[in-house]
């Protein structure tokens, strides 16, 4: 296994833990469950250790698809760039889920504050890193930049004409 394979595999990580994270936070702020709040703080930090990890495989998983055909160096030049914010922005999550965790154990007064403030800033990566992902999706799937599938029967309403 490669830098490619497990960027491929760890891409996904970050995604759908802030999204799921973000969701069981919401439901422990509506439960007023702090067991709940502290298992989503753990998912969101989970979800930042997988964003580094994507980060740092990035470069190895540019090296070995920029000189293939059909692969465009402005569409991985443009993922790049935005997986810099997006890997800020899940570095911040990591960080304040950290210490939402310290705060709700330690049954501070902050706890519930704490926790909505993570939930915004689980949100607002969860946009950034889908939005990454989506544009590392266009690097080798060209139908996500054309907007349609190609499928037989697109094919074969093509071959009729």
């Amino acid at each position: 296994m490669n830098q490619t394979h497990i960027h491929l595999l760890i891409t996904h990580l970050p995604i759908f833990g802030s999204m799921l994270g973000g969701m069981v936070l919401a439901h422990g702020l509506w439960t007023k469950s702090n067991q709940t709040i502290i298992g989503a703080y753990y998912v969101l930090i989970i979800s930042s250790l997988g964003a580094g990890i994507a980060y740092v495989t990035g470069e190895g998983a540019e090296e070995s698809v920029e000189k293939l055909q059909g692969v465009a160096k402005a569409n991985i030049e443009q993922h790049k760039d935005f997986a810099v914010f997006a890997l800020i922005a899940l570095i911040i999550l990591g960080l304040a889920s950290i210490l939402g965790l310290f705060i709700t154990l330690r049954k501070l007064q902050l706890t519930r504050t704490t926790a909505f403030v993570i939930l915004l800033i689980s949100i607002i990566s969860f946009g950034l890193v889908a939005r990454t992902g989506y544009l590392g999706g266009q690097i080798r799937h060209t139908e996500l930049a054309n907007g349609r599938t190609n499928t037989n029967e697109n094919s074969d309403k093509d071959s009729d004409d």
